[in-house]
């Protein structure tokens, strides 16, 4: 394993912004980037799709979440990035012409725009791999860290491929049918960041409670439902210009959406509904799971 950061660079306190430790990321990710030595013109890729602005949502999920458990947000660092390393994998490839096809993202030209069609194909594949690198090298416990980071990525491409090729039971009722998407796309990954965070904790000898896990995932589930509830609320209801990618797109292309099936009021509801069973679930963590909470209502107001 790599050194870790030091105690100075370190947040181990429910800060006021929860975002605060995402300050810890970018360095990461430089570093390791750094360290394996890739041609000029495919670092700058790579450097492009993962250092672009953005809030490290599911890094400091991750790192939140070791914390909960009394670890320190380094602790949770390696697995963090490999987070990263995946999210922007995931959106490179979302972007191309053969998916989604956006021009934007981040407010700034979409990795095929930059730097060719070819080049944000092999990226994205680059990205992928390098996550599994990076825990193979950086953490103690690989095996549970890969096995919870794999099976989420494979659930994300089950639900990309949902979403836009279709393959779920037609019988299936529409609402039932857009949590089933979600779920995958959108929510794995995210239950991944939160359990891989107490993983971090248990593998840096911090004495995670029993049941921690369990309830850390039933947070998780319930926060990643309310983050794609808003997600579709902002797709429908602010600008391409505020947002900074264009918006509108999945209504228009036919996509189920929350607000597509509940309406604007039944989204918003369902949205509250699912943040009060995710602040619920931290019952048991204490004052440590403090930015954990506050993160939910920062995602059930957000508005980009």
């Amino acid at each position: 394993m790599s050194s870790r950061p030091a105690a100075s660079d370190d947040v181990t306190a429910p800060a006021a912004d929860p975002l605060a430790v995402a300050s810890l990321v970018d360095p990461y990710l430089i570093e390791f980037l750094e360290s394996r030595g890739y041609s000029s013109n495919l670092h700058e890729a790579s450097a492009y799709a993962l250092l672009g602005p953005g809030k490290r949502f599911r890094p400091v999920l991750c790192m939140q979440a070791c914390i909960a458990c009394g670890g320190t947000a380094a602790m949770a660092l390696a697995p963090a990035a490999a987070l990263e390393l995946v999210h922007c994998f995931s959106l490179v490839h979302d972007d191309l012409p053969a998916l989604d096809n956006d021009d934007l993202r981040r407010g700034r030209p979409t990795l095929h725009r930059h730097s060719g069609e070819a080049m944000a194909i092999l990226t994205g594949d680059l990205l992928l791999t390098l996550a599994f690198e990076l825990l193979a090298e950086r953490t103690s416990n690989v095996a549970e860290h890969v096995r919870e980071l794999a099976g989420a990525t494979a659930a994300m491409i089950h639900g990309q491929v949902h979403d836009t090729l279709g393959g779920l039971d037609p019988g299936l009722k529409a609402l039932d049918r857009v949590e089933s998407i979600h779920a995958n796309k959108t929510g794995a990954l995210i239950t991944a960041s939160c359990r891989m965070g107490v993983l971090a904790a248990a593998a840096c000898g911090v004495g995670v409670q029993p049941g921690s896990l369990e309830a850390m995932s039933r947070y998780a589930k319930a926060l990643g439902l309310v983050f794609q509830i808003t997600d579709d609320l902002i797709d429908v209801m602010q600008t391409a210009e505020h947002v900074g990618k264009r918006t509108g797109k999945d209504a228009a292309a036919g996509k189920l959406t929350y607000p597509g099936v509940l309406g604007l009021e039944g989204a918003q509801r369902a949205a509250c509904e699912q943040a009060e069973r995710a602040v619920e679930a931290l019952a048991g963590f204490g004052a440590g799971a403090g930015s954990l909470r506050l993160l939910c209502n920062q995602v059930l107001s957000r508005t980009k």
